[in-house]
């Protein structure tokens, strides 16, 4: 496949959510948000599941370029306990049968790890709804945002960064989930013709994280890039980010992670350069990108 030419200043923000997932704006809003925000490429990365794909494509305004994709909750095995890690997976056949039926056991697994979650916050006397919690997913895939937002509206924090603290999602009621094993989300997302990109690999403020080793080891059987500019990426985890993608040869992505109200991060707020957007479109054997003109 021949890629794309896009402009040397073409602004490209690679890693971003709908209400398909755990963002606060809808697929055709968040393009036009994309556009409004002046980029020229976005990527629509919704946690497991590429229900808001079709809306996307149906909105896409002018000028705008829309790479599908999802970001795969994933575990390494080879710590303990498992270590979770995020996989971002650009370009991929949506019907590849196996990538599918992986998607659905991990939107399943949220589901249930959410409802646990409420039980517990319930059992301590907290006034919290599943069925509200349910609706305010309105069909996406369930994330602790979204039980982050009933405890907001329950007047017991402020913000989403306080209920993720240690208090409350980030650890107190903080469970675990079903995920893919990450060697063999690589696997899947390469035999679906995606290419696969380590989602804000060294985001230590995030919790622990993954040694070099294992993404040597993951580079080894098919990663092709790691993402380097990240809100919760310090300066130090930037360039540390940037120099281990260069000794493996991977290409090194830049991206919001915008979830909308969710997060104070904004669209475009960091950026992949041309030359690594023109790889992925390269490297990539199962959809292309739309160009809305």
């Amino acid at each position: 496949m021949t890629p794309p030419t896009v402009p040397a200043g073409a602004r490209i923000d690679l890693h971003a959510h709908s209400t398909a997932s755990d963002g606060t704006l809808t697929p055709a809003e968040l393009v036009r948000a994309a556009a409004d925000a002046g980029l020229d490429v976005v990527a629509l990365t919704d946690h497991d599941t590429t229900a808001g794909w079709d809306a996307a494509v149906r909105a896409l305004p002018p000028g705008l370029s829309l790479v599908r994709g999802a970001e795969l909750s994933c575990r390494w095995h080879g710590a303990e306990p498992a270590l979770p890690l995020h996989l971002l997976a650009y370009l991929f056949d949506p019907a590849e049968p196996e990538l599918v039926a992986e998607l659905a056991r991990v939107r399943q697994a949220r589901r249930e790890r959410g409802e646990r979650i409420v039980r517990l916050l319930q059992a301590d006397g907290i006034d919290v709804s599943w069925s509200e919690i349910l609706a305010g997913a309105a069909g996406g895939t369930v994330g602790r945002p979204h039980i982050a937002a009933a405890l907001i509206r329950a007047g017991l924090v402020a913000t989403t960064t306080e209920a993720f603290g240690p208090d409350w999602l980030g650890e107190r009621y903080r469970l675990p989930k079903e995920d893919i094993d990450v060697f063999r989300a690589v696997a899947l997302v390469r035999a679906a013709g995606g290419v696969p990109v380590f989602a804000h690999p060294r985001a230590s403020r995030r919790g622990r994280i993954v040694p070099d080793e294992l993404i040597a080891d993951l580079a080894a059987v098919g990663l092709a890039g790691l993402e380097a500019d990240h809100e919760d990426h310090t300066p130090a985890e930037r360039a540390h980010v940037r120099g281990l993608a260069a000794e493996l040869g991977l290409l090194v992505t830049g991206s919001s992670d915008f979830h909308g109200s969710h997060k104070t991060v904004r669209l475009g707020a960091h950026t992949t350069t041309p030359w690594a957007y023109e790889r992925i479109v390269a490297e990539a054997a199962g959809v292309t990108p739309v160009i809305s003109t």
